[in-house]
């Protein structure tokens, strides 16, 4: 117990403080403005915190959001102090310091839907508990996608681990994400079941305070026209700025949005031309995707895909192994 409590202090703990204020010294004087007030709001709330606080972070894709919680993480982190960073997918995770998915830092349950009041399953005496006692902020991103109740079972844990039964246990909280993207995905649900497990919808959210990024950084420095029109044109959709049929709920995109296609092999040749050619090509591969709402579309392309390409395929076979027995219960087979 005490080798783990360490091993999680010490992960929290590990980062070269002297490189994080070099990163926090060169990195803040190049926050746009509405980043800054952002920044210094979070900073002095974390500095002056005594009774708990819950921010909310609007911040559209391209607006420099993880440039700026990873500011804030290097700051928190160069004084020594320890700041979570959680999202609620493992690619949103990768892309912040010591990230980690919420569902494996919190032990939250599996299925949101068939518990009214979950907790975090999370020992009072355990090595993530110390953490949460003593973390100056927890980040969560992406939360737009998380259940509301699972960041209701973060604040019961909090208040319980914390002794302190002020929101959140009296700690500072900074979610983060565009809710003008994906909501909770509820299998075989109505469009009520998800607005209803939406995070607005917890009686939480009337603590929160909003803090609003909108100028995108990506065309800002880019320069591009036309990547500034097709943003602006994904800007009025999220914000329901375009015309919606009432009777069926559809929206018409306009003509010059994106280019249409009439099959899934049409599709791939646009994206990835001459794909047997180069394949090998790292960068070219890097400057292209293709995105599909459900897993059986994007196993479909990518056999597609795979039939392009010369060789012989072969499958590997891949075993999962939990590495603390504690663990097992959150990972069923």
């Amino acid at each position: 117990m005490h080798d783990a409590l360490n091993h999680e202090l010490q992960r929290e703990q590990q980062y070269d403080i002297e490189a994080l204020a070099e990163t926090v010294l060169t990195n803040v004087p190049q926050l746009n403005q509405q980043q800054r007030i952002a920044y210094d709001t979070l900073i002095e709330a974390v500095n002056t915190l005594v009774s708990g606080g819950i921010y909310f972070l609007d911040a559209p894709g391209g607006t420099g959001k993880t440039f700026l919680i990873s500011l804030l993480l290097a700051r928190i982190r160069s004084r020594n102090d320890v700041a979570l960073a959680l999202a609620s997918s493992g690619i949103a995770a990768t892309l912040l310091e010591g990230g980690r998915t919420a569902h494996s830092a919190l032990k939250l349950p599996l299925n949101m839907q068939i518990t009214e009041t979950p907790i975090c399953n999370i020992a009072k005496n355990s090595a993530m508990a110390k953490i949460l006692q003593v973390c100056k902020l927890i980040v969560w991103d992406e939360c737009t996608m998380a259940h509301k109740r699972s960041l209701e079972a973060l604040d019961r844990t909090l208040k319980d681990l914390r002794d302190n039964q002020n929101i959140f246990g009296g700690a500072m909280i900074l979610l983060s994400g565009d809710f003008r993207q994906t909501l909770p995905v509820i299998p075989r649900s109505t469009v009520a079941d998800e607005l209803n497990a939406c995070l607005k919808s917890s009686n939480l959210w009337q603590y929160v305070k909003t803090l609003q990024l909108t100028t995108n950084m990506r065309v800002f420095l880019q320069h591009d026209e036309t990547a500034y029109v097709f943003a602006k044109q994904l800007l009025d959709i999220g914000n329901n700025k375009v015309a919606m049929d009432t009777s069926t709920g559809f929206i018409t995109l306009p003509t010059d949005f994106c280019h249409i296609t009439d099959s899934k092999e049409e599709l791939i040749q646009r994206v990835f031309p001459d794909i047997a050619q180069k394949f090998n090509n790292h960068n070219w591969l890097g400057e292209r995707a293709i995105l599909a709402a459900k897993n059986k579309d994007v196993e479909d392309l990518n056999a597609t895909i795979q039939n392009f390409l010369p060789g012989q395929l072969v499958s590997f076979k891949s075993v999962d192994t939990v590495m603390n027995q504690d663990d097992v219960v959150n990972y069923p087979t």
